[in-house]
This record gives C-alpha cells, sequence and structure tokens, in this order.
C-alpha cells in the first residue's frame, strides 16, 4: 500500500472492484441511502441538498458534501472528520462499464498536505476498502435489491490488539470466512449461513491504549429482518461476556 504523492501537493489513494450489474445498477447501490446501506454502514444520500451522512456508530457520524453528481458514472464529495487542523478529504467514486454485464467501481481519497502527517489516514482507507467491496462484490451478485437488516455490536477495551483479537475472532459464526487479515487492522468477512443469508465482518481497531472490537451483520430478505430483531441483543450480551471490561 502506498499514498501517492504529487507536486501539487495533492496525496492520494484508489481502491477499486470489477462487479455485476449495468451501471445503473451498480450506481443503485453505491449513490443511494438503502444501496450503500446494503453493504457498507447506514447512509443517507441527498443529491438535492447536496449531502451525504454516514452513521458508523454512536456518536459517529461522518457528514459529507457533495460536490459532483453525475450518474450513473461519478460523484464526489468533501467531509472535514479527521480532527482539528486536518485537510478536507475529498472522495471520488467512479462507474465504469465493462463487458460480460459487469463495472469497474473505483473510489479514489484525497488530500492537500504539505507534509506526511496525514498518510496514515489514506493509508488506513485504502486498507479498511477491501472486505466491504468483496461485500458489494456478493451483495450484487445474490442478494441485489433485496432488503438489508443491519446491527453491529462494538466494545472499546484495553489493548494490546493481540488478545482482543483473538477473543472477538472467537465468535460463534455458522458459514465460510470470505477473507481474513490477522494484523494491521485484523478483520474476518464471513459468508453467513444462519441465521439468515448476508455477512458479518469482524474487525479491531488501536485507538491509542484502547482497541474498539466489532461485529457488523448485514442479513437480507425477510428472513434477515426477522434474524436481526431476534439476535441483535444476544449478541451485545455476547461481546459483553467477551469483554467485560469494555468502557
Amino acid at each position: 500500500m502506498s499514498v501517492k504523492k504529487e507536486e501539487s501537493g495533492r496525496r492520494s489513494i484508489a481502491v477499486e472492484v470489477e462487479v455485476a450489474g449495468t451501471p445503473e445498477e451498480v450506481w443503485e447501490a453505491i449513490a443511494t441511502g438503502p444501496g450503500v446501506s446494503s453493504w457498507f454502514v447506514p447512509t443517507e444520500v441527498d443529491e438535492t441538498a447536496g449531502t451525504s451522512t454516514a452513521h458508523f456508530g454512536p456518536g459517529m457520524d461522518s457528514v459529507a458534501r457533495i460536490t459532483a453528481w453525475d450518474p450513473p458514472r461519478r460523484y464526489a464529495a468533501e467531509s472535514s472528520d479527521m480532527g482539528p487542523n486536518a485537510p478536507p478529504m475529498a472522495t471520488e467514486w467512479i462507474v465504469e462499464a465493462r463487458a460480460g454485464g459487469k463495472c469497474v467501481v473505483r473510489v479514489v481519497h484525497s488530500l492537500f498536505a504539505s507534509t506526511d502527517d496525514w498518510d496514515n489516514q489514506l493509508e488506513s482507507l485504502e486498507s479498511g476498502w477491501p472486505p466491504f467491496f468483496r461485500i458489494l462484490e456478493l451483495y450484487l451478485s445474490r442478494f441485489r435489491g433485496q432488503r438489508c437488516s443491519y446491527f453491529n455490536v462494538m466494545s472499546m477495551v484495553p489493548g494490546p490488539e493481540e488478545p482482543v483479537w483473538k477473543s472477538l475472532s472467537s465468535a460463534p459464526l455458522k458459514g465460510t470466512v470470505e477473507m481474513m487479515r490477522d494484523s494491521d487492522h485484523a478483520f474476518k468477512l464471513v459468508r453467513l449461513e444462519a441465521p439468515a443469508p448476508g455477512f458479518a465482518i469482524l474487525n479491531i481497531c488501536g485507538m491509542g491504549s484502547q482497541v474498539l472490537a466489532a461485529i457488523t451483520f448485514y442479513l437480507y430478505g425477510e428472513q434477515g429482518a426477522a434474524a436481526a430483531a431476534r439476535d441483535e441483543g444476544w449478541w451485545q450480551a455476547w461481546m459483553k461476556e467477551q469483554f467485560p471490561t469494555a468502557a
């Protein structure tokens, strides 16, 4: 992974994935609230008002100002979520049609800075997209247009990361591991067979002396809605049992 640096001061990273669908179908998945909420995080997109809001968790909303809107090919947005004195982050989404009923989705994050102080933020974004893009790929090929029931359970616990990841990755999930990384923002993506068709992402993120541990579920169709309503409380209790020292 590397940050592209230009003489103008622009620093950027790009991540892409090939998915099934027409440009219009793919646009629906990446540029509408219901679409994005089906594979990433609960999101509202209001192109009329020019805003996009992604809900990562309690008190963790990311609000972006839409700066370009050209369906079904491209849109861009700008946010200021990286903290005090940080430069604004520009994000561009591009959909390119390919033969065989497929498209390439590319996301480009960029900012302007005269130092390397924010490069780790870009690198973190680059390493974070692959499991979500795998869900996007599978969602479009298997669950396109189906209702997604999303829920997330998380705990903030004392480090170090290794024992936290060991505890989190013991979660009793029934399915097939699609992707996994054991270090550098460890995660595991599971394609679920039960309690409903869908996916779960287990991941940790070090934050100073603390570690954020989280499991996010994407369950589809009527079976998914029933399972989410029934099982979210159980998973909340499981997290508390695994991490009794959670903040």
